[in-house]
């Protein structure tokens, strides 16, 4: 019986030179692709595998090497086009043991072949409960033992008989995840170099009709002084705009390192062959009549997508505008835009291809530079994480704009945008909704919890596309301020009272304004500008020049340049109502030429109206205040044991050890290097109690129809499954990790067990059925008690508390109280919070696209009603949940305002800590709702806490090793 194939182990992968390969478990149809791999290697690489001489294959080697039971006896192989490069192999040769081997091909040795590989190969073995591998390596095989030893694992080495055995324990640590991290971004970013800095670009579809798509694109190429050759592909003609054409990219005698593609859509699969054939690093394919036309057009762009990437290219697009970079060593325009602004330091990502002309208009216009620029379209494989990746690395670019339309990996996307955003800042523009050509699928959260999300990232997200630019140019030319304390000169009075007014509502702190009058030349503003920037209480300052009749302007943007420089403090113009960069507050960059001059570091950008450049400072501002705290882990936690929590899911979900492997064992085969099921949905609504809206976060479910007394939360329901505790002992072998188990149903169970895990108590309560039971109970958990009905949606209706019973006779009375008018009979019994205390909720779900999301808000009535909640993804640092806390409007009821008491914030922000460090290490947790809890002066207490289990259709998205998403 054959084995079932593993579909999910497959994946599209960036080598270290920014090529592409697939990776994929072999099948028994490989054999004859396993013998011409093995026909292309050389001499010494078979002797370092079989230590010793094998011309061929036997047809038993093959069939053993390429029958495997995806459990015991597992390998998996590299291909490019239809061609297997690499193999790489396990065989279990013990309990928690397997022997590992790997072969590449010669021609692709030294590209992260075997690295990559090796990371899958390690995440399968992990899946099926091996925890070590074992390989015997040949002295002289340098190159093995150098992938093994740099893997980042715990790596052991002993010589025995002519042979080096190593040892590696697979258990992930710190070492391989930094090793992962820097091996995808040094991979991706190559990836992309390679588009935006070809030697030779080839124009498929270049046509002689005059405004078609491809002449246009050959004719942007000419005018922009492309430094390499352009090559014309036209089947037909001899030249097209006077450059001699080629009628397929194959005939083209020279290298092609970037193939533009303006054929129709139904041709451009055989192009992407020829390109493939001819070697090209990458395509833009300009072409429309993809996903944005439907099913079928759908279709196609996965096609384009897979085919490109089992090649080893790269596509940006398809229906995209194109790319530029506006290096004097480059100068490639291969956009469908005539105008690209001249030489700057902004990266520039869009993803819409008709709106792209006019942002490059609008960028010139302003007189901004970019560095490079790149319209994805409709997104079938190269990204803005791909992008931010490149520029993260690029010294020509130091502020990252980007208009996105939909996220492919929006998890991926926050890890990067947050280690990058400490360097470079990235300002944002996100549309509502997703085009329906896009190849990434409506994010589930709501948009506050995205805002929130990307303010957690350090990212600057702005409403519009002129927000957009007017911090793009405040970040491009000027320092970033040290705090909100803004000076204000101005020539107007009533300018400078709107300006002041501005800086209060975005938070800023103005200085009175410094009114020179309307006949202020040029020593006056510079007077005033130097004494403001000379004050230890000033960190910015907004000039504005607004003469009411002409005066001298060059002369006064001169001496506002001269004071400026070197102040290390930002200043900000509205001269004159200019938009952009005015060219008289322009410091040049040097060779910058009088046709597009490139402004430098230090021009003084200018807005139309004072509150417009007190917007855009007011971004900068929070910025600067994010990048100046420091970038720090999650907190070592105590009283942890994740082992256990991980077994107790795994057994309330009823997962099974996997079973042996069939057949005897094998040798390791030539380890030469060698449908996912769908999302899960919406995390499920509590057992009872109305069901959140589908894009409603955590908590955000229907306002409660009164507000709940503090103290009073829903009894603990029966849980789904009964949750035992469970010995640690089968958490870490033999049981099979949920994340690749097929999608199973919600179960919901109380999560005090789970919480315990964690370090987290929840205030006991216990169920009963009749009034002395409840006195009963009363008696054992200690007065005063709460009596409500156990229903765990309880919290959101009134009348089905009673609080501060103090004894017996009260607590009969409202028992019977439940029965007759709620004809309620099964009920709860707390033990009474100690009060003073502020009542809040805390939450996560597990969202498909950005993996565990905490929320949290206050549990007051308005608070719920307005959906006053925060979010951060998970794990949090001390800081996330210091800021989390604070995020919401109703934040300084914790902080002892509006007359409530001081509480335990600490406390508080301890508690989300290790929420989401239960909600990182569980993705089995589908949903977990914490409610109340509530926050007392000296320590937090969790009242109700139920959770949903469910087993993920698979890996998150940014989890585990690296591949395309």
């Amino acid at each position: 019986m054959e084995a079932q194939y593993p579909a999910h182990w497959e994946a599209d992968v960036v080598l270290a030179d920014g090529g592409t390969a697939h990776v994929r478990p072999i099948r028994p149809a490989d054999a004859d692709r396993l013998r011409s791999f093995y026909s292309r290697l050389s001499d010494e690489s078979i002797y370092f595998r079989f230590f010793g001489p094998r011309p061929r294959l036997s047809d038993r080697d093959v069939e053993r090497f390429t029958n495997v039971d995806y459990v015991d006896r597992v390998a998996l192989i590299a291909t490019i086009g239809t061609e297997m490069v690499a193999v790489i192999r396990y065989d279990k040769t013990g309990p928690g043991e397997a022997e590992v081997a790997f072969l590449v091909e010669d021609a692709h040795q030294g590209r992260g072949v075997a690295s990559v590989l090796l990371e899958h190969l390690a995440a399968t073995a992990r899946e099926h409960g091996i925890e070590t591998f074992v390989a015997d390596v040949l002295p002289a095989n340098m190159r093995m033992m150098g992938v093994l030893r740099q893997a980042g694992y715990t790596a052991q080495s002993r010589f025995a008989d002519g042979v080096v055995r190593m040892t590696l324990d697979l258990t992930p640590t710190e070492t391989s995840a930094e090793v992962t991290t820097s091996r995808e971004h040094r991979a991706e970013s190559r990836s992309i170099a390679r588009l935006l800095t070809p030697g030779s670009v080839a124009v498929i579809g270049a046509s002689r009709e005059p405004g078609g798509v491809g002449q246009t694109v050959l004719r942007n190429l000419l005018a922009a002084d492309f430094t390499g050759p352009v090559y014309p592909v036209h089947r037909e003609v001899r030249a097209v705009a006077g450059v001699r054409a080629y009628p397929s990219v194959t005939a083209i005698d020279g290298d092609v390192d970037l193939a533009v593609v303006a054929v129709p859509a139904g041709s451009v699969l055989d192009v992407v062959e020829e390109c493939a054939q001819k070697g090209v690093h990458g395509l833009v394919v300009v072409s429309s009549g993809f996903g944005e036309t439907g099913a079928e057009g759908r279709e196609r762009q996965d096609e384009l997508a897979r085919t490109a990437r089992s090649y080893g290219l790269r596509v940006v697009g398809p229906n995209c505008l194109g790319i530029a970079n506006t290096d004097r060593a480059v100068r490639l325009n291969a956009t469908l835009a005539a105008t690209v602004p001249g030489r700057g330091k902004v990266g520039f990502f869009s993803q819409s291809g008709a709106l792209g002309t006019a942002l490059l208009q609008r960028v010139a216009q302003r007189g901004m530079g970019i560095s490079t620029f790149v319209s994805a379209g409709n997104r079938a494989d190269v990204s803005g994480n791909d992008l931010l990746q490149y520029w993260e690395e690029d010294d020509a670019t130091e502020v990252i704009l980007l208009y996105l339309e939909s996220l492919g990996n929006p998890r991926k996307f926050t890890r990067l945008a947050r280690r990058i955003s400490r360097r470079k800042p990235v300002v944002v523009v996100k549309s509502g909704g997703t085009p329906s050509g896009h190849s990434a699928e409506e994010l589930g959260l709501p948009d506050t919890a995205i805002s929130s999300l990307f303010a957690q990232a350090g990212l600057i997200r702005v409403d519009d596309l002129i927000q957009l630019f007017d911090v793009g140019q405040l970040l491009a030319y000027q320092p970033l301020p040290a705090g909100p304390k803004v000076a204000l000169v101005t020539n107007s009075d009533a300018l400078g009272l709107l300006a002041a007014d501005a800086c209060l509502a975005a938070g800023l702190e103005p200085r009175p304004p410094v009114n020179l009058g309307a006949a202020a030349g040029a020593a006056e503003f510079g007077a005033a500008l130097e004494g403001e920037l000379a004050s230890a209480g000033v960190d910015a300052a907004v000039v504005i020049y607004m003469p009411p009749l002409p005066g001298d302007a060059e002369a006064v943007a001169a001496e506002l340049l001269r004071v400026s420089q070197g102040s290390g403090k930002p200043v900000l113009t509205t001269f004159e109502g200019h938009l952009g960069m005015h060219p008289a507050l322009q410091v040049t960059e040097p060779g910058a030429s009088r046709e597009r001059p490139a402004p430098a570091r230090g021009s003084i950008p200018s807005y139309a109206a004072p509150e417009e450049a007190v917007r855009a400072l007011a971004q900068a501002a929070r910025y600067a205040a994010w990048r100046s705290q420091p970038a720090t882990p999650p907190p070592a936690l105590e009283d942890l044991d994740p082992d256990r929590a991980r077994t107790l899911v795994h057994d309330l979900l009823s997962i099974p050890e996997p079973a042996p492997a069939s057949g005897p064992g094998a040798a390791p085969a030539p380890a030469s290097e060698s449908a996912p099921a769908s999302e899960p949905g919406a995390a499920p609504a509590p057992a009872s109690g109305p069901a959140p809206e589908p894009e409603a976060a955590p908590g955000s479910g229907p306002a409660p129809v009164s507000e709940p007394e503090p103290g009073a939360v829903p009894g603990p329901a029966p849980a789904s499954v009964p949750g035992p505790a469970v010995e640690a002992a089968g958490a870490r072998r033999g049981v099979r990790s949920a994340a690749f188990a097929e999608p199973g149903p919600p179960v919901q169970i109380d999560a005090a067990e789970l919480l315990s895990c964690y370090g987290l108590t929840v205030w006991p309560a216990e169920m009963v059925r009749s009034p002395e039971e409840a006195v009963a109970a009363a008696e054992r958990l200690g007065w005063p008690v709460v009596l409500k009905v156990a229903d765990p949606g309880a919290s959101r209706r009134a009348g089905t508390v009673r609080l501060g019973l103090t004894g017996p006779e009260m607590v009969r009375h409202a028992y019977t109280e439940f029965a007759d008018q709620l004809g309620e009979k099964v009920l709860a019994v707390q033990r009474m919070a100690p009060q003073p205390a502020v009542p809040t909720v805390v939450g996560v779900v597990e969202d498909p696209a950005f993996g565990p999301v905490v929320s949290f808000g206050l549990g007051e009535v308005t608070a719920r009603l307005l959906q006053d909640q925060g979010y951060r993804l998970a794990p949090l640092t001390a800081e996330d949940a210091a800021a989390l806390v604070r995020s919401v409007r109703a934040a300084p009821l914790l902080f002892g305002q509006y007359g409530y008491p001081p509480v335990a914030v600490d406390a508080l922000e301890d508690l989300l800590v290790r929420v989401g460090r239960l909600a990182n290490d569980l993705p089995e947790v589908a949903r977990l709702d914490l409610d109340q809890v509530l926050v007392g002066e000296s320590s937090v207490m969790i009242l109700g806490a139920r959770a949903t289990l469910r087993t993920p259709a698979g890996p998150r998205l940014d989890g585990g090793p690296r591949r395309l998403s």
